[in-house]
């Protein structure tokens, strides 16, 4: 039935923010708009719903739509935690994981704990992202 993967959705607090922290990681901007109306409405749930959107890819695919909820007003939740039960993380190849690091340490966003080895196959690492996203980025070794 299902045919692929679409998008993640993210909705965040400053999408301009967001945005430059996803698009230094390398993901490209494809579009951006400002939606509401009925059709908005239906197909989030929410009466009123008027969001701006922005659609990004990352290299060799796998997209990731970003919203900054102008009505209702965004609901602010402490951050999720890694053990948390709902939307978990959203997860990045990189082919240099130190880059990655300095990139996000310059938009506020650090690991949470640091750097692993797993299996002599990835480094990876947890990282809070915008508003407390959790961005998993991960270089394979021995590539």
């Amino acid at each position: 039935m299902v045919t692929r993967i679409d998008n993640v959705g993210i909705a965040v607090r400053d999408i301009e923010a967001a945005l430059a922290f996803f698009t230094d990681l390398g993901l490209e901007v494809l579009g951006r708009a400002t939606v509401s109306g009925e059709w908005a409405d239906t197909a989030v749930g929410l009466d009123g719903n008027h969001a701006k959107i922005a659609m990004l890819e990352a290299p060799g695919g796998g997209r990731v739509e970003l919203f900054e909820y102008l009505h209702p007003d965004a609901i602010e939740i402490e951050p999720t935690q890694p053990n948390q039960i709902g939307m978990h993380r959203v997860a990045f190849a990189v082919d240099d994981l130190d880059e990655a690091l300095a990139i996000a340490a310059r938009h506020g966003c650090h690991p949470l704990r640091g750097v692993a080895t797993y299996d002599d196959a990835y480094r990876l690492c947890y990282v809070r992202g915008p508003d407390g996203i959790i961005v998993m980025l991960a270089q394979e070794l021995n590539r």
